[in-house]
């Protein structure tokens, strides 16, 4: 690909085919080859991981390594960056169970809000950011961040999930890798666990391959060519994804059943100075607090379109009361992922729904 292509071109160009090949061959399901070639074995390699790995590490900027969910990722390169007694620093607002791995890890452990105040990173190996961070959507200075982590010596590794590849490139920002959980907006269809880790650094890619095949956690060809087929459209879907939330945060912030509404697109928001210098785009995900569980319970009830679903950043319109989960949230705080419906009629069945 030519990077100075539009995100459009990009990932609908993330695969190359030759003269008299189909625009993107089918997914290989191979547990053994033929031995003197390139591929050995099935939990070593695949063709089809490949090109999921080749389109998504250009748009990150490094190379990335595929794992068949988003937990498997982080999972993995905490096992391969972290020894024991070393310390991490987490987003305490961050997603619950990267907070609850490393819990259990025989490390040290120091949360931080994703707004700050932030420790010293003096002794510490790994600063872990989130941004914006789930369910908050706050959002962190992640090239000032870094260049204090690196002053120390520690690395800074950033969950993408929510920007999505499209909507925020930390390597570039200076993180030193990046992980995400392509379940969401980037396979974007609710039909596939998948994730990734992405770094500059080619002998720590190499590592976490290596953690990958020995671990065996590795991607299935056909979630992997599913994810695939899904990220060409990624640019088209984020776009209308973006214009509804937009639309829905004009249409909520004036409603009196709605408080703490956050969308880091806003320019009133909290975030919106520092989203607006790091982020290319901003997303479909919104938070905001209805009076309580009932209150959700009784809009999800009346809606048509918004449906009671745990993950975000699909085609449908979804929403999630955080503190059944265990978040340190408010009983009524809600994430809505907006999908690609018509903004018109999302609009009108969220406010009627209201």
């Amino acid at each position: 690909m030519v990077s100075e292509w539009g995100d459009g071109t990009r990932v609908v160009h993330s695969v190359s085919a030759a003269a008299g090949e189909p625009f993107m061959a089918g997914p290989v399901f191979a547990s053994a080859y033929h031995l003197g070639g390139s591929d050995t074995y099935g939990r070593s390699h695949n063709p089809t991981w490949r090109a999921l790995e080749a389109a998504l590490g250009e748009l990150d900027g490094g190379e990335a390594v595929l794992f068949p969910s988003g937990m498997a990722a982080i999972s993995t390169l905490l096992g391969v960056v972290l020894a024991p007694g070393d310390t991490v620093v987490v987003p305490a607002d961050g997603y619950y169970l990267s907070r609850t791995l490393v819990a259990g890890m025989p490390v040290n452990v120091v949360e931080a809000p994703t707004v700050g105040p932030y420790p010293s990173f003096d002794g510490v190996r790994l600063v872990l950011l989130e941004s914006p961070s789930n369910p908050g959507l706050d959002v962190c200075d992640i090239a000032a961040l870094a260049a204090r982590a690196h002053a120390a010596g520690a690395l800074v590794a950033v969950d993408n999930t929510t920007a999505t590849p499209l909507g925020q490139r930390p390597l570039a920002l200076g993180a030193d890798i990046v992980v995400s959980s392509d379940t969401k907006a980037v396979a974007g269809h609710s039909d596939v666990l998948l994730g990734h880790v992405s770094t500059v650094d080619q002998e720590l890619a190499e590592r976490v391959r290596s953690a990958r095949t020995v671990g065996g956690a590795i991607p299935g060809p056909f979630e992997a060519w599913l994810a695939h087929r899904g990220l060409g459209t990624l640019d088209l879907r984020l776009a209308r994804q973006a214009q509804n939330a937009a639309a829905l945060h004009e249409a909520l912030k004036v409603r009196p059943e709605v408080s703490g509404l956050r969308w880091p697109g806003a320019p009133e928001d909290p975030a919106f100075e520092v989203a607006a210098r790091q982020m290319r785009r901003f997303g479909g995900v919104l938070t905001f607090v209805l009076r309580d569980a009932a209150a959700v319970a009784s809009f999800l009830e009346r809606s048509r379109l918004v449906a009671a679903s745990t993950s975000f950043g699909g085609l449908h319109t979804t929403l999630d009361r955080r503190a059944q989960w265990g978040d340190p949230v408010p009983e009524g705080l809600v994430r809505l992922s907006a999908g690609c419906e018509d903004t018109a009629d999302l609009v009108a069945d969220v406010l009627r729904s209201l």
